[in-house]
């Protein structure tokens, strides 16, 4: 894979870049554009076809009347063919494809032939790794994105990514995120009743938590054939790999990162400390926690915490407790979103529409495409990148052990994402090992905040 043609690509970028960059994001606000009249066809690139790439492509072809699938890349042929096999099963898309095998893209350098294409909008649904140099090219080449969560797997990646903002200030151009829980009208609307009426006071505390079984488990090694490649096994095992995937914290419980960010204002908290390791390892390799405790700590003593899990057999629970001097919000317990008192009696709850909750998945694309058509063009870019480094934030602290600040965590010199130098399909790849908390060392980061050297 070579760089970006950019003056800074992502390896410059931690070597010249990490101090001035890290210590402010930049906020890359909404812009206002002429807009795209509904009798031109908007034409969309598809990079990453995967299971919730598929179901991206397809919310994104429905929110529009005159739209069609341009160009699509996958690094295996057979991930686009099953993907455009299942779109092309649903009959309301049947006259939106225009994807004929010369605009079929295969190889690690896919992405850019897609930006390349004459697509007005680019969805990023890649393993998260690639995440910031897709994301470089599609801004540079004046594309509207969306991109699904997280934004990179990386603090290195996080600072790539936020310099890539800074080209998008002032520009026409729609950035939406996949942080699907933004989007839901009932949590909109909880939140609301939090942030805007004040229904539970001052917020005290959050606790959120993230319980499931394990999503991906790692392919049985014996499936790993004569001649494949380091770098095509761990894609084909991407959730297993801190640099592809990040993560379960980074990749999936990330929504209950961005959850807490959302009620704090999207603040940065002055430090985590976190917990976490691997209590039931899988047939084959891998080098992720499949558990994690973190806490982040705001002014005024408000802590908020996650806890997150990922092993078969045990409790089950997405769920946000957000506590306040007046009462609690409780989302996800078995029933809509609803606010208690003090004294346990129910003062609010959500009430769906008589024709039932807009789909949030459907409804981040709907408004993507709106303000596409429209000129008032959105941007989740600053919230979308804050959400991914809390996250990482918290992984670092539990695979140091370390209690981190949000300066160390943003200047830290963790560059997971591949080898120094270009990536190629058929070079060797050693991922690492599994961090061991009190052993694994993060350069710039150290105990109470204080840097330290890598060892």
């Amino acid at each position: 894979m070579k760089k970006p043609s950019s003056s800074t690509d992502r390896r410059h970028f931690i070597r010249t870049a990490a101090g001035a960059t890290a210590a402010s994001a930049a906020l890359a606000g909404q812009a206002r554009g002429e807009g795209v009249p509904s009798d031109k066809k908007l034409k969309v690139g598809f990079v990453g076809t995967g299971g919730r790439g598929t179901g991206a492509a397809a919310q994104a072809l429905s929110a529009d009347d005159n739209i069609e699938l341009y160009a699509m890349a996958d690094v295996f042929q057979e991930k686009i063919d099953k993907s455009l096999a299942t779109l092309q099963k649903n009959g309301d898309l049947a006259d939106k494809f225009n994807v004929p095998t010369k605009r079929q893209f295969v190889g690690l350098d896919g992405y850019k032939r897609v930006v390349d294409s004459d697509v007005d909008v680019v969805i990023l649904t890649t393993t998260p790794g690639f995440r910031p140099l897709h994301f470089r090219a599609a801004v540079e080449a004046g594309k509207h994105v969306f991109a699904e969560k997280p934004m990179a797997v990386d603090a290195a990646g996080i600072r790539h990514s936020y310099d890539t903002l800074k080209m998008a200030e002032g520009k026409p151009l729609s950035i939406v995120a996949g942080f699907c829980w933004r989007y839901s009208p009932s949590r909109v609307e909880a939140y609301r009743q939090v942030m805007e009426e004040g229904m539970i006071g001052d917020v005290t505390s959050v606790y959120a938590t993230y319980y499931s079984g394990h999503s991906k488990p790692h392919l049985n090694p014996s499936l790993r054939t004569d001649g494949m490649t380091d770098i095509e096994w761990q894609i084909r095992n991407w959730y297993n790999y801190t640099w592809l995937g990040g993560g379960g914290l980074v990749e999936q419980a990330v929504h209950s990162v961005d959850k807490i960010g959302w009620v704090m204002g999207d603040t940065n908290p002055i430090r985590c400390r976190a917990t976490g390791g691997l209590s039931s390892p899988q047939v084959g390799t891998g080098n992720i926690f499949d558990h994690y405790h973190i806490a982040y700590e705001y002014p005024n003593n408000v802590w908020c915490h996650l806890a997150s899990r990922k092993t078969p057999g045990c409790l089950n629970e997405n769920a946000d407790f957000v506590r306040g001097t007046k009462g609690t919000l409780i989302i996800g317990r078995g029933s809509d979103p609803y606010i208690e008192d003090n004294d346990g009696k129910i003062i609010w709850r959500y009430r769906k529409p008589r024709t039932g909750e807009a789909n949030m998945y459907q409804v981040e694309h709907d408004e993507l495409f709106a303000s596409i058509r429209s000129g008032n063009h959105i941007n989740d870019g600053d919230r979308m990148l804050h959400s991914s480094m809390m996250a990482i934030m918290g992984r670092m602290s539990a695979h140091t052990g370390k209690e981190i600040t949000w300066e160390d965590a943003m200047a830290a010199e963790e560059d997971l994402f591949s080898s120094e130098g270009e990536m190629q399909w058929d070079q060797p790849f050693d991922p690492g090992p599994v961090a061991v908390p009190g052993t694994t060392q993060i350069a710039g980061i150290g105990q109470a905040g204080r840097k330290t050297s890598k060892a």
